[in-house]
C-alpha cells in the first residue's frame, strides 16, 4: 500500500481507499486520488546508482505532489463536511477574480501549466475550485482560487469540479491569497503586484496583510518594490522564483533612475531575453543594470593628491558619494593622526567661514 494511499486513508477514515466520507446525501463524492504503486525492494548486494539530477528533481516533485495531494484531501473534507456541494460548471459561465495575482502565462512555455493540464487529462480534477456566484452577472460565477484549473478545464473543454460559496469582496481575497499562501507557489513579485493591485482596487491595508500573511514592514517592502518596478518590465521578465527578495529590491533600486528604465525596455524586447525562461530573463537585467550602476559609481568619483609645498604627497582624497581620505605615512610620519587631533577645531574654523560668506 502505498504511503498516498495511507494518508488519504488516515484522513478520511473507513475502509475506503482515499475516498471522502458520505457528506448530505445531494453530495458527490471528492475524486479519488491516483494510487502509486509500490517500490521494489533494493537490492543489498550492490548500492544504488548515484541519481541523475533529473531523478533527484522528479523525485522532489512526486514528494511535494502527495503532500499537496493531502492538504487537498483535507480541505475537501472540510468542505464536504459543511455541507458543501462539489458541483459542475462551464469554464464559460467562469470569470477570474477581481485582482490578478500570477505574473506566468501559461501559452508562453509554462511548464507547471502543462503538466497541469495532463494530470487533469489522464486523473480527471482532482481538487476543486472555489467559485462565488459573480456580484453583478446574473448565471455566472467568480473565482476566489483555482484559476488554473479552470484554465486547464477551458482547455480540455470540460467542466469545472467547483465548491460554490456565497463571498462578499474581502472574504473573497482573503480565500484567494489563503491558497497561494499555504501553496507557497506566489513569487516575490507576484506577491508585491498582488498587494499593489489589491491596495489600489480599495481594499483596506489590514485585509491585504491577512490575504497575504504579511507583517507591516513586509507589507512595506512589496509595495515599495511594485511602485519601483514597471508592470511592462515585471511582466515581461515573470514571475522569476529564483530571483528572491533582496535582488528583485535591488533591481528596483536601479529602474528609480530614467535612463535604467530605458535600458530595461531595450533590453526585454531583445532575442536572447524573450527566448529565455523567467528567472534567465530576470538575471540578463539584473546584471546589466548592475554592471551600468557600478561603472557609474566609479566614473562619479574623483580621486585628489594632497601635497604639501615640497611636493610630497600626503594624501588622496576620492571624492564622490563617500568622500575618503587615504594618507601616506612615509611621506609625514604622524600627520593622519595629528589631523585627527585637530579636526574639531577645523570643522569649527570652516563653519565659521561659511557663515561670513553669507
Amino acid at each position: 500500500m502505498s504511503k498516498r494511499k495511507d494518508h488519504l486513508k488516515a484522513l478520511f477514515g473507513g475502509s475506503g481507499e482515499g475516498e471522502a466520507p458520505s457528506p448530505v446525501p445531494e453530495s458527490k463524492p471528492a475524486p479519488r486520488a491516483p494510487e502509486a504503486k509500490s517500490a521494489p525492494s533494493p537490492v543489498k548486494s550492490d548500492p544504488p546508482p548515484r541519481s541523475s539530477s533529473g531523478a533527484v528533481k522528479a523525485m522532489g516533485l512526486t514528494l511535494s505532489s502527495m503532500t499537496r495531494e493531502v492538504e487537498d484531501a483535507r480541505a475537501i473534507r472540510e468542505s464536504l463536511a459543511k455541507g458543501e456541494r462539489i458541483v459542475e460548471v462551464d469554464p464559460e459561465l467562469i470569470d477570474p477574480s477581481l485582482v490578478r495575482d500570477r505574473l506566468s502565462r501559461e501559452d508562453d512555455g509554462d511548464e507547471d501549466f502543462n503538466a497541469l493540464v495532463e494530470s487533469v487529462r489522464e486523473n480527471g480534477q482532482q481538487v476543486p475550485v472555489l467559485l462565488r456566484p459573480h456580484p453583478t452577472e446574473s448565471g455566472r460565477f467568480q473565482v476566489a482560487y483555482g484559476h488554473r484549473r479552470v484554465r486547464a478545464a477551458a482547455r480540455l473543454k470540460r467542466p469545472v469540479q467547483a465548491i460554490v460559496r456565497t463571498l462578499n469582496d474581502d472574504e473573497l481575497v482573503l480565500a484567494q491569497g489563503k491558497e497561494n499562501t499555504e501553496r507557497r507557489n506566489l513569487s516575490f513579485i507576484e506577491r508585491a503586484f498582488f498587494a499593489d493591485a489589491l491596495m489600489r482596487h480599495g481594499f483596506d491595508r489590514g485585509v491585504v496583510q491577512r490575504a497575504l500573511s504579511l507583517h507591516k514592514a513586509e507589507m512595506t517592502r512589496l509595495l515599495q518594490v511594485a511602485e519601483a518596478v514597471p508592470a511592462q518590465i515585471a511582466n515581461a521578465i515573470g514571475p522569476a522564483p529564483k530571483a528572491g527578495r533582496p535582488r528583485w529590491m535591488a533591481l528596483a533600486e536601479f529602474l528609480k533612475r530614467e535612463a535604467a528604465v530605458v535600458i530595461a525596455q531595450d533590453e526585454i524586447t531583445s532575442v536572447a531575453f524573450r527566448a529565455a525562461d523567467s528567472d534567465e530573463r530576470f538575471r540578463r537585467l539584473y546584471e546589466r543594470l548592475a554592471k551600468r550602476a557600478a561603472a557609474r559609481g566609479k566614473k562619479a568619483e574623483k580621486v585628489r593628491a594632497i601635497e604639501d609645498g615640497k611636493g610630497r604627497t600626503l594624501a588622496r582624497v576620492t571624492l564622490g558619494a563617500k568622500p575618503r581620505f587615504d594618507f601616506d605615512d612615509k611621506a609625514l610620519p604622524g600627520f593622519a593622526d595629528y589631523l585627527a587631533e585637530h579636526l574639531p577645531e577645523l570643522a569649527e574654523r570652516f563653519d565659521k567661514e561659511r557663515s561670513q560668506e553669507k
